[in-house]
């Protein structure tokens, strides 16, 4: 099985904002698939819900598209115990130091102070953890990070990140079916 998280805070109130670019994803994901996120995942911990989830097959392999039901920096909590493998992961966030629009996709690496991924890597024990980060970044960045990633998309740049789930969208499927390293080379080439 393959599991793809996509990263966001709960609420109508964070449905659009730069920070929830993973829970598009996954809703793009859900809506091409018909895939409800209707079944909840429990914290091995403690068993109380830590994300919904749906899944679906893709090239008869078993996928399952996760959203954390937690704010942001605790995405974590929704990963601990799953029992999979790290590589059978992937994390999709945000970044605020990639330039809007754009995508990398990465087999592993630091958090890069992005604090729902570091949630993420903290409960998985390592930093060996498939990512694609979707660039949100602007030329003219402010001071108030917390204020930018929380406020919604200006018209301005819909269509440019639209695009961009889109890419994303297709990435984690090719992600699926042909691995990390092919992947990166089809979906990383195109953005840099």
């Amino acid at each position: 099985m393959k599991l793809i998280v996509g990263l966001g805070n709960p609420g109508m109130t964070y449905h659009r904002t730069r920070h929830n670019v993973g829970f598009m994803v996954i809703d793009r994901l859900g809506r091409k698939h018909g895939v409800s996120l209707n079944q909840r995942q429990v914290n091995a911990r403690d068993g109380r819900p830590a994300g919904v989830y749906g899944e679906y097959s893709l090239d008869h392999e078993p996928v399952r598209l996760m959203m954390p039901l937690t704010m942001m920096n605790e995405s974590g909590y929704a990963l601990e115990g799953i029992g999979l493998a790290p590589r059978d992961l992937l994390i999709v966030c945000d970044d605020v130091n990639i330039p809007l629009g754009t995508i990398r996709l990465r087999p592993q690496g630091s958090s890069g102070g992005h604090n729902g991924l570091s949630s993420c890597l903290e409960a998985l024990g390592t930093e060996d953890v498939p990512r694609l980060r979707i660039g949100v970044g602007t030329p003219d960045m402010p001071a108030d990070l917390k204020s930018f990633v929380l406020g919604n998309f200006p018209a301005s740049e819909r269509t440019v990140i639209d695009e961009a789930l889109e890419q994303a969208a297709e990435a984690c499927e090719l992600w699926v079916k042909e691995g990390i390293e092919l992947a990166m080379n089809r979906c990383n080439k195109v953005q840099e």
